[in-house]
């Protein structure tokens, strides 16, 4: 009787109850974000009238807040999760965050498709982050023909595990703001036809 009673019973429960330790449900043990700061006051964090949006779009499979990652060196087409580590909020989200928290303001509207955003481990103990994503801009009404570039970033990580992806994205994001911002600005004095 008592055997039957104790297969009905979960496992946490039997556990629990057969030992001395305490088994809490997993719960990501940190949440990250680019460490940009939040200094800014916020009537000048955001929009202004005459400033147009900056959007970054990201497919459905990219628009939650895990940290991803990728064994290269053994099983290529698998992608990974970290289990304690989390984005405090999608990458796209983050991104967009950024760069309109940069302290520049942009006069036509600048979209971005963010298209990769992961660790990839070359080896077992090298591991890099990518990031890939297409900026579409429109200089102004004289010139509607939207612009794109394709940016294709990566950055070696600093450590083959999470605190190394987040390290390395928090570089790799800021030197992708830049990049974006170069770019837009080329875009704004070269002739087009």
């Amino acid at each position: 009787m008592k055997t039957r009673m104790l297969a009905l019973l979960p496992l946490g429960v039997l556990l629990l109850s057969t030992s001395s330790c305490i088994f809490l449900p997993s719960t990501p043990s940190a949440v990250h974000d680019f460490g940009y700061p939040y200094a800014n006051v916020p009537s000048e964090t955001t929009s202004s009238p005459q400033q147009s949006p900056i959007t970054v779009d990201a497919p459905k499979w990219l628009s939650d807040n895990r940290i991803r990652y990728r064994l290269l060196y053994s099983t290529p087409t698998q992608v990974r999760f970290y289990s304690l580590d989390r984005w405090i909020a999608a990458p796209s989200e983050l991104f967009e965050q950024l760069l309109r928290n940069n302290g520049k303001q942009q006069t036509s509207p600048v979209t971005i498709q963010l298209q990769v955003f992961e660790q990839q481990f070359e080896t077992l103990n090298k591991a890099k982050v990518v990031m890939h994503f297409t900026v579409t801009y429109t200089l102004d009404d004289k010139h509607p023909q939207p612009r794109t570039q394709d940016f294709n970033l990566q950055l070696p990580c600093p450590t083959p595990d999470a605190k190394g992806a987040v390290s390395g994205f928090t570089v790799l994001t800021k030197q992708a703001v830049e990049k974006i911002q170069t770019w837009v600005a080329t875009q704004n004095f070269e002739p087009h036809l």
